[in-house]
């Protein structure tokens, strides 16, 4: 299968390596549509924003990293945070900080930000595209103050994973071609230990689209695409939970004090 990003109509498509971070560039228009390239990231973060408790002191700060456009930030209304984001893409950042973010532009890797200093640490559906997802899970424990309270989901290192994820899902017309490379997807039984390493017991849970909520809305993108500028009506799809982890799984754990 060719390594191929969308890439923006003036341009034309153009070849990019699997996992290459030009790819938010190039398709940095698709962020906020909700039947563009990136709506499963929407329900996504609907989901991770559920394990969010509550703010429990004044100025309360969450830490998002790999935040995206700011995804998370519609989900946060009314829980107490200050939203900080930290991402490497600029035009991503451009467009959370237009969506109430504080943005950083950085890397998961070595965020610029002091150790505790964070009430709770978001990294959804980050730990797949860093190559190095172990330093990006010490910095985001590092982050924790103790007592605060990490958030994630990731793909898993499996079989079932690679072909759902890679195989099955880049043949959709909703899946941008190369934006994850299989290679770097996340042994759960890893991150838990990991996590554990740094102070944070973390517990995971499998979770997957609504079968059902996904399918009407693959139709109601079908039947949009061929009326020019119709927008998919209808509730999007919700995450829900599963018993396998062997594709997609989130997890939340605490910071030990």
């Amino acid at each position: 299968m060719r390594d191929v990003a969308a890439a923006g109509a003036s341009t034309g498509p153009r070849v990019l390596p699997r996992n290459d971070p030009r790819q938010y560039d190039d398709l940095a228009g698709e962020w906020w549509r909700p039947d563009g390239a990136f709506a499963m990231l929407h329900w996504l973060a609907e989901a991770r924003a559920a394990l969010v408790p509550p703010a429990t002191r004044p100025d309360a700060l969450l830490v998002d990293l790999g935040c995206g456009a700011g995804l998370l930030a519609p989900h946060l209304a009314g829980k107490g945070y200050r939203h900080v984001g930290v991402d490497l893409t600029r035009s991503a950042l451009v467009q959370a900080a237009e969506h109430g973010v504080r943005v950083v532009q950085g890397d998961a890797t070595a965020v610029p930000l002091p150790d505790g200093c964070a009430d709770v640490v978001s990294a959804g559906e980050l730990l797949e595209h860093v190559p190095a997802w172990p330093r990006a899970v010490a910095e985001a424990c590092r982050l924790l103050r103790p007592g605060g309270v990490l958030v994630l989901d990731t793909l898993n290192d499996t079989a079932l994973a690679r072909l759902v994820a890679v195989r099955i899902a880049e043949r959709l017309p909703t899946v941008p071609r190369g934006i994850h490379d299989p290679r770097l997807f996340v042994d759960a039984r890893a991150l838990v230990a990991e996590c554990a390493r740094h102070g944070v017991d973390l517990r995971l849970r499998g979770i997957r689209p609504q079968v059902g909520g996904t399918l009407a809305w693959l139709l109601r993108r079908a039947r949009a695409s061929r009326t020019v500028g119709a927008v998919p009506a209808g509730r999007a799809p919700r995450i829900v939970p599963t018993r396998s982890t062997a594709v997609l799984y989130q997890g939340r754990g605490v910071r030990r004090g």
